[in-house]
């Protein structure tokens, strides 16, 4: 059986087409929808194309590098594979997804975020009388624009010295220099942590020995911990990134516990016993922790209950006993019962209207 990827003319001018990437580009014109049930519905269009030309990128028979210059159409393949294995290096080594809640992409050089700053009133979701007006929060942009940088690496080899090096090695080198991108991104998100991005929003700050903060300045304890867990009410502390006090909050008696120890050995994961994932950056001043919440679900999920009964039938809008939903029939009983509401002030605001009659003329 033929395939059509064996056919696909590859050129350099692939990599420059605007908002799309080179593999993006290839799956334009070798759909991997047309190989569902056949055995190479696993592989993406780039990885057909190293089939094609049967370059084996791993294991212990990956090929020289010079095997991707074999032919013109082959070299094209080789920035996407540099990429590729840059791109997997920085994955490996990547906690930035641990840290951020959303992420965005733009196409200009600086950016103008969003924010909502309510004040401790705003944030209470008071009772309105009929008639009255409904309070306010209010979602602006941002001050001052954030000014995007560009960094870059430069990788340089002659080829007399990369040629005959076997895939599978050249990959490690190109993974640390993904990890070493990885690091950056993270110290950039922790600098902006700590000290804004220009719009008067660092991060506050806590010493040990200092109110609300108990303990003895430059001694961590739980106690200390502790305090500064419960410094993010309403929100949930979920996430805490440490540099060099990482062996300091390993050392505490209460992370000496058995339940500990076993979900460190079974995921690899460190949990401190408020629940919190413990994160371990360089990049993290000497002595600091960084402390980091996420909002809570659980009363969105209730809230869709009431408002559409379809939400019983989805699974995966239940919260697995704790949601509390309204049954079928109290929805149906509140939503009747409004429906009703609206059709009796209908006819009697059709009561008091004046209609008029206009007959024809003579």
């Amino acid at each position: 059986m033929a395939y059509s990827y064996e056919t696909v003319r590859l050129d350099k001018g692939m990599y420059g087409e605007a908002g799309h990437s080179f593999t993006q580009v290839l799956e334009k014109c070798d759909p991997s929808e047309q190989y569902r049930g056949t055995p190479l519905e696993h592989l993406d269009a780039f990885q057909r194309q190293l089939k094609r030309f049967d370059i084996k990128v791993k294991g212990a028979g990956s090929d020289v590098v010079a095997k991707f210059f074999a032919t013109w159409e082959s070299a094209v393949l080789f920035p996407e594979y540099v990429a590729r294995a840059v791109h997997q290096g920085m994955e490996e080594n990547d906690i930035l997804p641990q840290m951020i809640a959303t992420e965005t992409r733009i196409s200009g050089l600086d950016y103008r975020s969003l924010a909502s700053t309510p004040t401790e009133e705003e944030k209470q979701l008071n009772l309105v009388a009929e008639g009255a007006a409904i309070p306010e929060t209010r979602v602006h942009t941002q001050e001052n624009l954030v000014q995007l940088h560009k960094r870059g690496r430069m990788l340089v080899a002659s080829y007399e010295a990369i040629q005959f090096q076997r895939l599978d090695l050249f990959s490690v080198t190109l993974r640390q220099i993904g990890a070493y991108i990885s690091r950056m991104q993270v110290a950039d998100a922790i600098d902006v942590l700590q000290n804004g991005d220009g719009n008067e929003n660092a991060a506050p700050v806590y010493t040990v020995g200092t109110d609300p903060i108990a303990g003895t300045a430059g001694t961590l304890t739980y106690e200390a911990l502790v305090d500064f867990w419960s410094q993010f009410s309403p929100y949930a502390m979920n996430t805490l990134v440490v540099g060099d006090a990482m062996a300091r909050i390993l050392k505490l008696p209460e992370m000496q516990d058995g339940t500990a120890g076993l979900t460190f050995q079974g995921t690899g994961q460190l949990v401190t016993p408020m629940g919190a994932t413990l994160l371990r950056s360089s990049a993290v001043p000497s002595g600091t922790i960084l402390g980091l919440e996420s909002y809570e679900v659980y009363k969105v999920n209730v809230l869709a209950g009431w408002v559409s009964p379809l939400s019983h039938a989805v699974y995966a809008r239940h919260n697995f006993g704790y949601d509390r939903l309204p049954t079928v029939r109290q929805s149906l009983l509140v939503f009747g019962g409004l429906l009703l509401f609206l059709v009796l002030i209908s006819l009697k605001a059709l009561k008091r209207y004046p209609f008029t009659f206009l007959g024809e003329k003579e």
